[in-house]
Formats: C-alpha cells, sequence, structure tokens
C-alpha cells in the first residue's frame, strides 16, 4: 500500500481551485492551449505553440489535450514538493530521490523511467533553474529517451547535486 504524501493543506487546495477556474474561462473543465496561451501574454509571456504544446503535455496525463483541475493540482503539488527540497540538508537519504523521481514520471519502487520530453517540460514550465539540454544528455546513459532510476541517481551523485540544489 502506498501512502500519499498531502502537500497542499485545503486552503491551498481552495486557492488552487480559484485559480483553475480564473484561468478556465469558458468553464470546461480543463485549461486548453487558447486559454493557457491567453494568460501567459497577460502575464507578458510570449511562449510559441511548440512551448505551449509541451507545457500542456507535461501536465496532460491522460493525453485529453487540456488540463483537467486534478493534472492542474497534481502540477502544484509537484511545484510545491521541489520547493520544500530547497529546505532539505545536504546529504539526503535516498527517499527524497524517489519522491523526486516519482514526481517526474518514475515508479515510487524505482522501477519506469522519466520520459525526457516530460522532464523538459517540467523544467520550462516551472521555470527550474537546471539546463533541460544539459540534464538530458549527461542522465540519459544509454540514449533511450528516458530517464531511468540508476541513471537519476547516477547523474545527481556524478555532479556532486542534491535534489534541492538541482530544483533551486
Amino acid at each position: 500500500m502506498e501512502i500519499k504524501r498531502k502537500v497542499l493543506s485545503d486552503e491551498e487546495i481552495q486557492k488552487c481551485r480559484a485559480s483553475f477556474q480564473l484561468v478556465d474561462r469558458d468553464q470546461s473543465g480543463t485549461i486548453d492551449v487558447s486559454e493557457l496561451a491567453q494568460v501567459l501574454k497577460e502575464m507578458g509571456q510570449r511562449p510559441s505553440e511548440d512551448e505551449l504544446f509541451v507545457m500542456i503535455s507535461s501536465i496532460d496525463e491522460d493525453r485529453s489535450g487540456g488540463i483537467s483541475f486534478g493534472e492542474f493540482l497534481k502540477a502544484v503539488e509537484n511545484q510545491k514538493f521541489f520547493n520544500g527540497l530547497d529546505r532539505a540538508p545536504r546529504g539526503e537519504d535516498e527517499s527524497e530521490l524517489v519522491d523526486a523521481f516519482v514526481a517526474l514520471g518514475g515508479n515510487s519502487d524505482k522501477s519506469g523511467s522519466v520520459r525526457a520530453g516530460r522532464l523538459q517540460g517540467i523544467i520550462q514550465l516551472f521555470e527550474l533553474t537546471v539546463d533541460a539540454t544539459n540534464v538530458l544528455k549527461d542522465a540519459d546513459e544509454d540514449s533511450s529517451g528516458c530517464i531511468e532510476y540508476p541513471e537519476f541517481k547516477a547523474f545527481l551523485l556524478e555532479q556532486n547535486l542534491s535534489v534541492s540544489e538541482m530544483f533551486s
């Protein structure tokens, strides 16, 4: 049995719901590319169509072409989780590495992998301070287009990075 960590308080979830509803201008229950583009434009951003696609697809787990509230909430939880790692001590235990791997798309038993495109999309979407191209090139040792847990862990150790440094 997997225990789900509670990352967001009830108040934070309600704020997420209000924010989601502001972006979901047609009240369809999903944020589509045009709604995301409009909000980003209002924020002074000018993403290309390709960048918008990467942003949506990195969160759109059911491949519907839009972001549901559940997917939006999961993305916010992941962002809060990564920000929380900034406060983790250097030399974190392996559970934090596994949590980061799972947040990026791997499995808690260290199986599965993080698709390179998903990692790049998350890095871009949340404006993380990591060079996505270098992470992908350096971490994907077998050039599979995916980063398996051993590659993920080896990359962090080789770079002498903690999870908190990678996402700070």
